[in-house]
């Protein structure tokens, strides 16, 4: 439960399932609509909400009654048996060296910082980690990593504010080359907003970079704010559409109620969840385990 700093989605989750059987001597029509909406509020998404009533319903069907314990342990067990065959936690690493990470997300997701988290996550790992700030359109973008480069210890390649994003990449990966470096991970600017100027720079950026290393970026990890709930999907299939994700980071999960978001992301974009961002510390940054999240959601 610490691990995730779900105490606030926990609360909420458990809340909402509860109020929708309480006082039910049988769970009718009425009461499976009103588990599903509270499954919905959730954030667990329109989807796997469904799943998870049908699987409530079959059981229902020969016992007429579920107790609230029993209604816990079907959805865990639906959630964990929905989510067992995906994808989930770091990637392994390509053959190639160095590791190339392209990180990409809306402004005001917590990318920077995360970036910065991951480095340390990789450190501790015994890993060389190279940054590249290629965000350098936004005000204190660059500072920002340069301030998390020394914190973590790690180095950095940046041309300033206002540079060409397309040759910080460039210059980071070559820098990962000539160093041995194990990871290159890359900042870029989250102006979805404007997709076709993001998709003509994200697209520029993975060209120059296959120019130093042919496979490169080997990741194109998504950030995403789980306070946001539903927005956090639409972003996550709105970048989709704009380049091609390989995996995501949930940040802010100890300070929302929304962190079902996660299992509906796992269930319906059909990309792994890499990793949670549980605080501000540099070892904030955890490894996403979907049994050891819904456990954590539903002792």
């Amino acid at each position: 439960m610490a691990l995730f700093g779900l105490g606030k989605t926990k609360n909420a989750f458990l809340g909402k399932i509860s109020r929708a059987i309480a006082g039910k001597s049988i769970v009718d029509e009425a009461t499976l609509d009103n588990l599903e909406e509270a499954l919905i509020s959730s954030d667990v998404g329109v989807e796997t909400s469904v799943k998870l009533v049908g699987a409530v319903e079959s059981f229902v069907k020969q016992n007429k009654y579920v107790s609230q314990s029993e209604l816990q342990d079907i959805i865990s067990r639906t959630l964990i048996n929905i989510l067992k065959d995906k994808a989930y936690g770091p990637a392994s690493f390509s053959d190639s060296k160095p590791h190339v990470i392209l990180v990409v997300g809306v402004n005001g997701v917590g990318k920077t910082t995360t970036i910065g988290k991951l480095s340390s996550y990789y450190k501790n790992q015994d890993k060389k980690v190279i940054l590249g700030a290629a965000d350098t359109f936004r005000a204190a973008a660059v500072d920002q990593l340069k301030i998390w480069s020394s914190r973590v210890g790690v180095d950095i390649v940046e041309k300033g504010m206002n540079t060409d994003p397309a040759a910080v990449a460039y210059a980071a990966v070559e820098s990962g080359k000539n160093k041995n470096a194990d990871v290159v991970i890359v900042d870029t600017a989250g102006r979805l907003h404007n997709k076709v100027n993001l998709m003509n720079e994200l697209s520029k950026i993975k060209r120059v970079m296959e120019k130093v290393i042919p496979d490169a970026p080997h990741e194109i990890l998504l950030v995403l704010d789980a306070s946001t709930g539903q927005n956090a999907l639409n972003q996550a299939i709105e970048f989709s559409k704009v380049t091609k994700v390989t995996g995501l980071i949930l940040t802010k999960m100890d300070g929302t109620a929304k962190g079902g978001i996660a299992l509906a992301l796992s269930d319906q974009m059909n990309l792994p969840v890499r990793f949670l961002g549980i605080g501000e510390g540099e070892n904030d940054l955890v490894p996403f385990n979907p049994e050891a999240f819904i456990k954590a959601l539903l002792p």
